[in-house]
């Protein structure tokens, strides 16, 4: 053996192909590329000295090098779990988490709802906006807990994060109270074609969105508006909207604005992956609050159901490692 210093990735990854017996399976339950989980399998071979699986086009077994590492993975891998729990943040200190805005919403709604389940948890909020920004605060340590579309984070950040589906939020579409379109009772996506729609360009902390709205726009005749300055509060909010007067891309949650109103979006109807988003190995009584109440939330109300003229950037999907 070259390297002694194993890690637990290589582990990880050799035990779950060794309980799929098959590296497309075992790659997404990992939510990696197929590619990359066999070249670590690869590498763990050359690091032991030693062939871990038969692969042929038809199924993958293990050997007797492999069967003799399965039961040392999993002891490996269960110490590593500890030793993070051991070294993990007080849990009775407080929680924070960025709701991304303030006032009702699908967010608001779970935080709410996790208070109830764990009273003996203090969980803060906050509204700074944008998982993009938070996904980065989380994994300095800044933050505990976020919502957002996961789709829309770099691999490698994702990689570091554990999250749970939580709903398919419906889009709507926030027009200056004298526009054109303001009238209907909803908003056809074709009714957009021509029009400059804001959808935080040049905003680094929403870049998720950005990318959300380029692949539901794409191919519609919608521009996304050129950047704008960043708003904070509902009158800065307004005054900035009212300058530009461009459709903004909101969720039906979205809060009112004042000199606005605000319109689903429909044929199709365009859906936002959410999910409750923390830090990979992170253990708290408030992120298992958070996660119930997400959990019974969206059974009671459907959230996790799809239309049958919906449109979605991706499908929702939960981290096993979480």
């Amino acid at each position: 053996m070259t390297n002694r210093d194993l890690e637990p990735r290589l582990l990880r990854g050799f035990l779950a192909v060794a309980e799929e017996l098959h590296f497309t399976r075992a790659a997404a339950r990992l939510y990696v590329a197929q590619q990359a989980l066999s070249r670590d399998v690869r590498r763990l071979e050359r690091e032991l000295g030693a062939e871990l699986f038969v692969r042929s086009t038809r199924q993958v077994e293990l050997t007797a090098d492999g069967q003799r590492l399965l039961p040392h993975a999993r002891r490996v891998l269960r110490a590593h779990e500890d030793l993070t729990a051991a070294f993990a943040p007080d849990p009775g200190r407080p929680l924070l988490i960025d709701l991304n805005t303030d006032g009702s919403g699908t967010a608001r709604t779970v935080l709410e709802r996790a208070r109830e389940i764990a009273p003996g948890c203090e969980l803060m909020a906050r509204f700074e906006s944008g998982l993009t920004h938070a996904a980065a605060e989380i994994l300095a340590g800044r933050l505990d807990a976020s919502f957002g579309r996961v789709g829309g984070l770099e691999p490698a950040v994702r990689a570091r994060l554990a999250w749970q589906a939580v709903r398919y939020e419906p889009l709507a579409v926030l027009l200056p109270e004298d526009h054109a379109l303001a009238p209907l009772p909803a908003v056809p996506l074709a009714a957009l074609a021509g029009e400059e729609v804001y959808a935080g360009a040049g905003n680094p902390r929403t870049a998720e969105w950005t990318d959300l709205a380029r692949r539901l726009f794409d191919g519609r005749g919608i521009a996304i508006a050129a950047p704008a300055p960043v708003a904070v509060g509902k009158a800065e909010f307004s005054r900035v909207m009212a300058k530009t007067r461009n459709p903004v891309l909101v969720t039906v949650d979205f809060p009112d604005m004042p000199g606005s109103v605000k319109r689903p979006l429909v044929d199709p109807v365009p859906l936002s992956p959410l999910s409750l988003v923390w830090r990979k190995g992170f253990g708290h009584p408030g992120i298992e609050a958070l996660r119930a109440a997400a959990a019974g939330l969206a059974g009671v109300h459907d959230w996790l159901g799809v239309p049958e003229d919906g449109w979605r950037p991706e499908a929702l999907s939960s981290t096993p490692l979480a």
